[in-house]
């Protein structure tokens, strides 16, 4: 038979106890959050390209991506839903939200194919507004023929801050 001291020791070492796993639990999840923002799910977005497009088309002094960018907002809502986020919530919770970004820009031959989409935030150190820049140093490499068109697509698509830190300091 346990004394009533002893049952209360256990009874407040389980709560200490829990209360430190869901702390942890928390951690975790804030934690998961940033570093779904700073990479897309390669499962959920791997990354796609538009096969046809050349170095050539995507270096014409007449190409804009306006010319193949076709994201509806119901695209759009299917790839929060994809992730399981919303607009300024969760990994997007920042004054400028998030963009459904290319994970592949089209400036380098991505595809609007919900495999190359995943929200980005525009806030925090590697945000939307750096993969941008990153986006169009890619598309310059390219057509300056420093980088062939399937390195930029792959750099991109493996892991875009690596390319960033390759790329950016050239």
């Amino acid at each position: 038979m346990i004394d009533s001291a002893t049952h209360e020791r256990i009874r407040l070492t389980v709560a200490a106890t829990s209360a430190i796993a869901i702390g942890l639990l928390a951690v975790l999840a804030v934690a998961s959050c940033a570093i779904a923002g700073r990479l897309p799910d390669p499962i959920k977005t791997p990354g796609a390209i538009l096969p046809n497009e050349t170095a050539a088309t995507l270096c014409a002094k007449n190409f804009t991506t306006r010319s193949v960018r076709n994201v509806p907002k119901a695209l759009n809502d299917r790839v929060y839903a994809l992730y399981g986020a919303k607009d300024h919530a969760g990994i997007c919770a920042c004054k400028q939200g998030c963009e459904i970004d290319h994970l592949i820009s089209l400036e380098i031959g991505g595809s609007n194919d919900i495999t190359n989409l995943w929200p980005q935030p525009y806030c925090g150190p590697l945000n939307a507004h750096i993969k941008d820049a990153l986006e169009n140093k890619l598309h310059t490499l390219v057509c300056a023929n420093k980088v062939t068109l399937d390195e930029a697509q792959q750099a991109i698509s493996t892991d875009w801050v690596a390319a960033y830190k390759k790329y950016m300091a050239k």
